[in-house]
């Protein structure tokens, strides 16, 4: 399919160099698609999985919608998860440098409400919350909805899944019934016509079919009885050793015990669940996105919103009831046209389960042999290792003073030093793992930006 550059679109000179200058210059399929109907005014029903540029898409509709001059919110973005509504947020900053002093403010859950509502009181142009934390603004009467030009439902299909469906009324209630109402979704149940039947005016859809490609995504499933599941992730891990995984389940307390077992069996886990902090779940998601911790466990809910880029391997511990949320699951590999793979694990009593991945994917199922038990093999470590340094954004530190501090006379190597994470009051750093404790070593005793911050490594 040809590329369609932005520049095609009527849009502002000012947007379109802002595009060009974070490395946007031709549309996603999303965006080509919706983005012209959004510019019309349109209200839209959009299908799309995560890293498809939906972001984007609503992102440039809404901006383009403000009046910076006017200090009240103007656009709310409603997500599932405290996570999707911070990459959210961090993105909309992102597209709106062309625009001056737009302030655009995340409302979640899992931290204090207090902050919130100072932050309200000085005005803001763009919110982006979950449904319950929002909620308790309008019941608090610290956010007022009465000018909002566009209501964004991100992930819609996850909101219904977790019960939102009367906080999204309540909250849509508040808000002027000429608004435009954008709906993207990753999959396409019965309620999500029904939830746009409750907000939504005539609204255009745009349904793009996700299906991965055979030829991208090597599925395999494996037969085994629910007392040796556990066993036969270890042997799967053991035998393919992808350097990263997404071990997907069904429920928080399968998530627990899967955490468990391979933490104590020598592998490297970690588990995402909403009974987090908001800190403990950013360094979950930095660590395994730095490959300092190569397996992460979730349930759909949880991992709604991760969007690593060149995840080698996704493994289905528990199959999921819904097709559309196994194509959701496998969409995460195999992505830019690199090869992915998915392992899947099925219990007896689950062929109903495989025949409608099956019709789904347009796939006939492969099913092989569990590798055989290896006694002496044991998992390999973590290439990188995270260290946590307790200065941030708003100690004005940027990842160039931390590689200058890493880097400098007689450190590590800059080809030892991987991502860097920088949050308000926290940054975290990842370097290789056998120059670890010589990296802690080497901030705790030296400086940035001429102050001394605590490290430690996690």
């Amino acid at each position: 399919m040809t590329s369609t550059p932005f520049n095609t679109l009527p849009l502002p000179p000012a947007l379109l160099d802002n595009l060009s200058a974070i490395g946007y210059h031709k549309m996603t399929e999303i965006q080509r698609q919706s983005l012209p109907l959004l510019l019309a005014g349109r209200d839209l029903i959009a299908r799309a999985k995560t890293g498809s540029g939906k972001t984007a898409a609503f992102g440039i509709g809404l901006l383009l919608q403000l009046d910076p001059a006017r200090y009240s919110p103007q656009s709310l973005v409603l997500c599932p998860t405290r996570e999707l509504a911070t990459q959210v947020a961090q993105e909309l900053r992102r597209l709106a440098r062309f625009l001056p002093n737009i302030k655009i403010l995340t409302l979640s859950g899992g931290t204090p409400i207090g902050p919130q509502i100072g932050s309200l009181e000085h005005g803001a142009h763009v919110i982006v919350g979950t449904p319950g934390r929002i909620r308790d603004h309008l019941r608090k009467q610290t956010l007022k909805l009465d000018h909002i030009r566009t209501l964004v439902l991100d992930e819609a299909d996850r909101m219904l899944d977790m019960g939102f469906r009367d906080e999204i009324r309540q909250i849509a209630a508040e808000t002027p019934a000429g608004r435009q109402t954008l709906l993207f979704s990753a999959t396409y149940p019965d309620e999500i016509q029904r939830l746009s039947g409750d907000f939504q005016r005539d609204p255009a859809q745009v349904i793009l079919e996700e299906a991965p490609s055979p030829l991208q995504i090597q599925q395999c499933f494996f037969e085994t009885d629910r007392d040796g599941q556990l066993g036969a992730l270890h042997r799967l891990l053991l035998h393919y050793q992808p350097e990263a995984a997404v071990i997907f389940c069904n429920t928080k307390q399968s998530c627990n015990d899967v955490g468990d077992y391979l933490n104590g069996h020598g592998f490297s886990a970690l588990v995402l669940h909403g009974d987090l902090d908001q800190r403990d779940r950013d360094q979950v998601l930095v660590r395994f996105a730095n490959r300092s911790c190569p397996l992460l466990i979730a349930t759909d809910v949880a991992a709604r919103g991760l969007d690593i880029e060149d995840l080698p391997c996704v493994i289905n511990f528990e199959l999921t009831r819904s097709a559309d949320t196994h194509t959701h699951r496998i969409g995460r590999t195999g992505r830019a046209g690199r090869e992915g793979l998915a392992l899947n694990l099925v219990l007896p009593s689950e062929a109903h389960k495989v025949n409608a991945i099956a019709d789904q994917l347009q796939l006939d199922p492969e099913f092989l042999a569990l590798p055989a038990e290896s006694v002496d093999q044991r998992p390999a470590p973590a290439p990188m290792a995270t260290l946590a340094i307790n200065g941030g954004r708003k100690n004005k530190i940027r990842p160039g003073d931390i590689l200058g501090a890493l880097t400098g006379d007689a450190g590590i190597a800059g080809n030892q030093v991987g991502k860097i994470d920088v949050f308000d009051f926290v940054t975290y750093v990842a370097v290789q793992r056998s120059e670890a404790s010589k990296a802690q070593d080497r901030l705790q005793k030296g400086t940035i930006k001429g102050r001394k911050f605590r490290v430690r490594k996690l």
